[in-house]
């Protein structure tokens, strides 16, 4: 047999049972899910961002960002809508490596995916009683997503998965808003073919029921750069390039149409420091079309509380154990000035 059968994995079901989300947090998510879907509904001229470490490795090291992202978030509330970015699963271009806290809740310990599971939940749930900031995960596996469905305002589909029919219908169950990458070959139309799938009504297998959903009319696009055949990255965060999607996107006549920025991955090189130049270039390309004040709402920035990163053998906290990220006092004066700009727009 190919496949070994270790460990029996509770359902989704039965882990938020055993860690439920109280009536209160409830309450809180609620209040959060409405400011974040105003945004795409145009009833609220605010700004998202969408920042915080490349993957979530450590739930001290996270809450304790979020910690200090919240009271950010209270500094600049009339201008931006924080999402903490709070990545459970990493994706790994070879299969190598570090795979996230759902696969390995300790990074210098064995895979154990029961235990990841309720770790990432765990994490989740004190990130929302502490902060009262609701975040964003990205699916990397369709079927994690029941486990952490009730807590995440966000869901970011990636570059390798956003061809993926499982995941396209899946989104197309999903109630908040779901960004759909460009692919690492920068191909816009198979991104906006994702966002049309997403958009609909679809009937299929999912969480071991047959399942018909009613479509997300608020999945939409993400640039994040992309890759030729060389192996050199190719951004696509300049003025041209997001207009240049625009109208494609409108052509199209899709639901809710909004563009989302990654200044990181591609668009950056993965050079963590020109995050602040990116994000600043794309809010003065906003500035100057009214098209691009219409459907850009949202960047996307890598951040942790030390900058650069480590190997997971590393012992500095805080410090992102897989992509390099920007470090606080960075991530701080960023925010700031990106709250200053959109008050400008």
């Amino acid at each position: 047999m190919s496949f070994e059968y270790l460990v029996k994995v509770p359902t989704a079901l039965e882990i938020i049972n055993e860690m439920p989300l109280t009536k209160e947090l409830k309450s809180v998510k609620a209040k959060r899910d409405k400011a974040i879907l105003d945004i795409f509904k145009r009833k609220s001229s605010k700004f998202i961002v969408i920042i915080g470490p490349c993957s979530a490795d450590n739930e001290k090291a996270v809450c304790e960002y979020v910690s200090r992202l919240a009271k950010l978030q209270s500094a600049v509330k009339s201008q931006l809508v924080l999402i903490p970015r709070i990545y459970t699963n990493k994706p790994r271009t070879t299969g190598e490596g570090y795979k996230g806290m759902a696969h390995q809740p300790d990074p210098h310990e064995k895979p154990n995916i029961v235990q990841g599971l309720k770790a990432i939940r765990r994490m989740h749930l004190r990130v929302l009683k502490e902060t009262g900031l609701t975040a964003a995960d990205e699916m990397l596996y369709s079927e994690n997503y029941p486990y952490l469905e009730d807590v995440l305002s966000y869901v970011a589909i990636g570059a390798r998965s956003v061809e993926d029919q499982l995941h396209r219908l899946t989104v197309s169950g999903v109630d908040i808003p779901c960004g759909m990458k460009n692919p690492t070959s920068g191909d816009l139309n198979v991104m906006l073919n994702s966002v049309r799938a997403a958009q609909m009504s679809h009937t299929f297998v999912y969480n071991g029921w047959e399942a018909r959903t009613s479509g997300n009319s608020f999945a939409h696009c993400i640039l994040r750069g992309a890759v030729n055949q060389y192996g050199q990255s190719i951004p696509n965060y300049h003025y041209e390039d997001m207009m240049r999607l625009s109208g494609m996107y409108l052509e199209r006549s899709l639901l809710n149409p909004t563009i989302i920025v990654d200044a990181s991955h591609a668009n950056s090189n993965k050079n963590f420091k020109d995050q602040p130049r990116i994000a600043k270039d794309i809010l003065y390309s906003v500035k100057n079309s009214d098209i691009l004040k219409k459907l850009v709402k949202g960047i996307m920035i890598e951040s942790y509380l030390v900058e650069g990163s480590q190997s997971v053998t590393g012992k500095v906290f805080g410090r992102s154990i897989t992509d390099a990220c920007l470090g606080w006092k960075d991530s701080e004066k960023l925010v700031l000035e990106l709250a200053d700009r959109v008050s400008k727009l």
